[in-house]
């Protein structure tokens, strides 16, 4: 079933998924500073960071009265919003959009909520079809020993505390991430997402990224730092 489309545009986009713990941000991160130190224009994106519905989210997360289709809606909310503000202008532009976290994070997080997997793809239908999608893959025990170590704690539905799954946060934290893990999994071949083995080195992974990157920037034109310090109002043209 097709879901979504290639775009069209001549910009760029690459997304970075995987369970908490699997360094897909930090790789994100050296993968914009390379492509602006190599010329590009790039735009980050984050998962869950619209205005339109963050007090919201912080409101119904604090009283802990979502949910999962409420969970849902606001994240598709999200999306959207952030898919007309964030990503398709600077696609038009001719930028390199890059998303941490992206479609495949609702598909994972609310199938192991309990949502119908084909409704919450066709939520999300509206979606264009990333250039690359990678799916940083790293064992749960390595995951949690990555959080565990960094974090003075683990938030409430980060642990997936409200699905009962145990009462001891972090119990159900590991429980939460395994099962989002079997359907990181499953999407791997059902939207062709790009394998990354999170347990090497950032170095290694690194290196992989970006020599999977550079076969897609055929064609994208680099352009002067200065053209794109004011990115943000040049691409208010290609709205609409």
């Amino acid at each position: 079933m097709k879901i979504y489309g290639q775009h069209r545009f001549p910009g760029r986009l690459f997304v970075v998924e995987g369970i908490d713990g699997s360094g897909k941000s930090t790789q994100l991160s050296l993968l914009q500073q390379w492509l602006a130190s190599e010329g590009y224009g790039t735009f980050f994106s984050e998962w869950n960071s619209s205005p339109l519905v963050k007090d919201t989210t912080r409101r119904g997360k604090r009283k802990r009265m979502l949910t999962p289709t409420t969970f849902s809606l606001i994240h598709a909310t999200d999306f959207a919003d952030r898919t007309e503000r964030e990503i398709i202008p600077p696609l038009k532009a001719g930028a390199l959009v890059l998303a941490d976290r992206y479609i495949y994070t609702a598909f994972a997080r609310d199938v192991v909520r309990g949502v119908d997997p084909g409704w919450v793809r066709k939520l999300y239908q509206f979606a264009v079809k990333p250039t690359i999608g990678f799916y940083f893959q790293v064992p749960l025990k390595v995951a949690m020993k990555r959080i565990l170590g960094g974090r003075d704690a683990i938030k409430y539905y980060e642990a997936g505390m409200d699905l009962d799954l145990s009462e001891d946060i972090e119990e159900s934290f590991r429980l939460f991430q395994a099962r989002i893990i079997e359907e990181y999994e499953k999407m791997v071949e059902e939207f062709g997402l790009t394998v990354i083995d999170a347990t090497r080195s950032i170095e290694e992974q690194q290196n992989e990224v970006r020599a999977q990157i550079k076969r897609k920037l055929i064609g994208v034109k680099k352009v002067r730092v200065q053209r794109w310090v004011n990115l943000s109002s040049t691409v208010q043209g290609y709205r609409g």
